[in-house]
C-alpha cells in the first residue's frame, strides 16, 4: 500500500510538472501575440497563431457579424513603437488534457481596452491560437479642464520647493526664507540655520540674487538630508554656490559646501541654481554663465571655457565627490564637469519613463530652449544660439574642434522658462507622461506632449490669467502645483473640474 502511495504522488508530482511546463508554454505564445500587436511585429503574430485561426467580432450596435481570416488579420498591422502607455494582461489560462486551453487577456492602452478569448491547441509547433473572439471598450477619460486654486499667498518671491509629505512642503523664498509650509492649516514655519554667507542686500531691478532651489535627497527618510543652492557674497562679490545640509526639527545642522562656482563677481545675474537627482543617484546642478551682456565676453567665452566654473551643468556625487564615469573635458577641466555651453539654466527635472535628464534654458532676445542633457555635450552658448545677442555687435569666435547640441524645442518669443516636470497624477489622465515648464515672460505654464526626443505638441495654459511662475512641481499623491514670483508670491494647485 505504502509503494502504491509513493507511486502515487510522483505521478500526480510528473503530471503537475508537465501541466505547469505546458501553461509556460502557452504563455509564451501570447505574450509573441501581446508583442507583435503591440509594435506591428507581422512576424510575431503569425508565428503565435495557427494559419485556419479566424478573428470574430460581433457589433451589437449595428448588428454585424465580423469573421476575418488570420491572413487578413494580420495584413492590417504596420510596423509602430511600443506604447509607452500600453499594458497586457494574461486573466486566465485553462488547460484541459495537455492539449486544448482557452484564455482571456486584456490590452489596455491609452483610449481602450480589448479584452480577447483566446482557444489554443497543442500542436508539433507548440501551443497556437487556434480562434480569438474579442471586444474593445472605450476608457472612460476625464477631459481636461485645468482650473487655478490658490493654496497660499504671502510668499516673498518663491524659487522652489521640496514635498516632504502630502501635507508639508518646503518652500525657498528668493527674497526671504526658507520655510516649512502646512497646506492644510496654512501654517509657515521658518527653517533656522541657513548657511550665513547668503547674499543680504540686493542690488535693485533685475539683481537674480537669492535663495534658490530646495531639494531632499532620495534617501530622505533615512538621512535627513536636503541641498540648498543659493547666492553666496563675500567682499569680493556673489556667486553661485551649493550646500548639504541635515534637516531636523526645523533646523538645519552639518552644512557641508558641495560646489562654489567662483570666481566672485559683481555681475549680478544668471546665476543658475538649479538642481535635480538622476536616476542613477547623481546629483545634477545647473551654473548660470553669470554675465548680462555679451560684450564683456572674453575671448574664448566663459561656457565655453572647461576651466571656468560659470556656464555648465555639474554631475556629483551626493557628498561632493566626483564620480568616475562622468565625462573627460581635457587637462585643466573644472572637476565635476557634465555639460558646457550653457547660459541661464534653472530648471532640472528627469523623465520617469525614459530616465533622461531634460532642462530649460534662458536665451537673450528669443532663444529659449528645452534640451535634454547628454554627457560631454556643448549647448553652444554663445557660439550657437537660436536667438538674439544683446550687445547687437557681438560676433562670437569661430572655435575649431567643437561639436554643439541642438536644442529640442526653442520658442519664436520670449518666455524665460524656469522650472518642469514630468507629470505621471490620475487627476488629468490624458495629461500623462507630458512635460510642464513655468516661465517668467508671456505665460505661466507650458504643456508639451512628447515622445522619446521629439515634442509633439506645445500647449499654452490659462492665457487669460498669465503670471510670472518660477517652478511647477508634482505632489507624492499626484497633485500639480506651481509657485509664482511675485513679492506676494503664492502656491496655486492646478485643479480638473471636469
Amino acid at each position: 500500500m505504502k509503494n502504491r502511495l509513493v507511486l502515487l504522488a510522483l505521478s500526480l508530482t510528473c503530471y503537475t510538472s508537465f501541466a505547469q511546463t505546458d501553461r509556460q508554454q502557452i504563455e509564451t505564445t501570447i505574450q509573441l501575440y501581446f508583442d507583435g500587436w503591440a509594435t506591428g511585429d507581422t512576424a510575431k503574430l503569425s508565428k503565435a497563431m495557427h494559419h485556419s485561426c479566424q478573428l470574430k467580432n460581433y457589433n451589437y450596435r449595428s448588428g454585424q457579424f465580423i469573421l476575418m481570416p488570420k491572413l487578413d488579420y494580420v495584413s492590417r498591422f504596420r510596423p509602430r513603437e511600443r506604447d509607452k502607455s500600453l499594458s497586457t494582461n494574461i486573466v486566465y489560462v485553462d488547460i484541459t488534457d495537455n492539449l486544448i486551453a482557452g484564455a482571456k487577456v486584456e490590452i489596455h492602452t491609452a483610449t481602450d481596452k480589448f479584452t480577447d478569448y483566446f482557444n489554443l491547441m497543442k500542436t508539433t509547433e507548440g501551443w497556437l491560437i487556434f480562434d480569438k473572439i474579442s471586444t474593445r471598450t472605450p476608457h472612460r477619460i476625464r477631459t481636461a479642464a485645468p482650473e487655478k486654486e490658490v493654496v497660499l499667498s504671502g510668499l516673498n518671491r518663491p524659487w522652489s520647493m521640496a514635498f516632504l509629505s502630502e501635507e508639508e512642503v518646503l518652500i525657498s523664498e528668493k527674497e526671504g526664507d526658507l520655510v516649512k509650509v502646512n497646506l492644510r492649516t496654512k501654517v509657515k514655519t521658518p527653517i533656522k540655520g541657513y548657511p550665513s554667507d547668503i547674499v543680504t542686500t540686493l542690488g535693485g531691478f533685475g539683481d537674480n540674487a537669492g535663495k534658490f532651489e530646495v531639494l531632499l535627497d532620495p534617501q530622505f527618510a533615512q538621512n535627513k538630508y536636503l541641498y540648498l543652492s543659493y547666492t553666496a557674497e563675500t567682499t569680493a562679490g556673489k556667486t553661485t554656490k551649493v550646500v548639504r545640509a541635515t534637516l531636523e526639527n526645523d533646523v538645519l545642522t552639518n552644512l557641508k559646501t558641495l560646489l562654489l562656482a567662483a570666481p566672485y563677481t559683481n555681475e549680478c545675474c544668471h546665476y543658475g541654481g538649479g538642481m535635480t537627482f538622476g536616476p542613477d543617484g547623481k546629483l545634477y546642478i545647473s551654473i548660470g554663465e553669470r554675465l548680462f551682456t555679451e560684450k564683456d565676453e572674453p575671448a574664448l567665452p566663459i561656457a565655453q571655457n572647461v576651466q571656468d566654473k560659470r556656464g555648465k551643468i555639474y554631475r556629483i556625487n551626493s557628498d561632493g565627490s566626483i564620480p568616475n564615469d562622468n565625462p573627460d573635458f581635457g587637462v585643466g577641466a573644472t572637476p565635476g564637469l557634465y555639460a558646457i555651453g550653457i547660459r541661464a539654466t534653472q530648471g532640472l527635472t528627469h523623465d520617469p519613463i525614459s530616465h533622461k535628464i531634460w532642462f530649460s534654458e534662458h536665451g537673450t532676445h528669443q532663444g529659449d530652449e528645452i534640451n535634454v542633457l547628454k554627457a560631454g555635450a556643448n549647448y553652444g552658448w554663445p557660439i550657437k544660439t537660436t536667438g538674439k545677442y544683446r550687445f547687437e555687435g557681438y560676433t562670437p569666435p569661430k572655435l575649431k574642434d567643437s561639436t554643439y547640441t541642438a536644442p529640442l524645442w526653442f520658442w519664436q518669443h520670449t518666455v524665460a522658462p524656469t522650472g518642469l516636470t514630468f507629470y505621471s497624477g490620475d487627476e488629468f489622465p490624458t495629461w500623462k507622461g507630458n512635460l510642464f515648464v513655468t516661465g517668467l515672460s508671456k505665460g505661466s505654464l507650458w504643456r508639451f506632449t512628447v515622445e522619446n526626443e521629439t515634442v509633439k505638441n506645445v500647449e499654452e495654459l490659462f492665457l487669460d490669467s498669465r503670471v510670472r511662475a518660477r517652478k511647477v512641481l508634482q505632489s507624492p499623491m499626484g497633485k500639480l502645483y506651481i509657485l509664482t514670483d511675485e513679492t506676494n508670491g503664492q502656491l496655486i494647485r492646478i485643479v480638473n473640474r471636469h
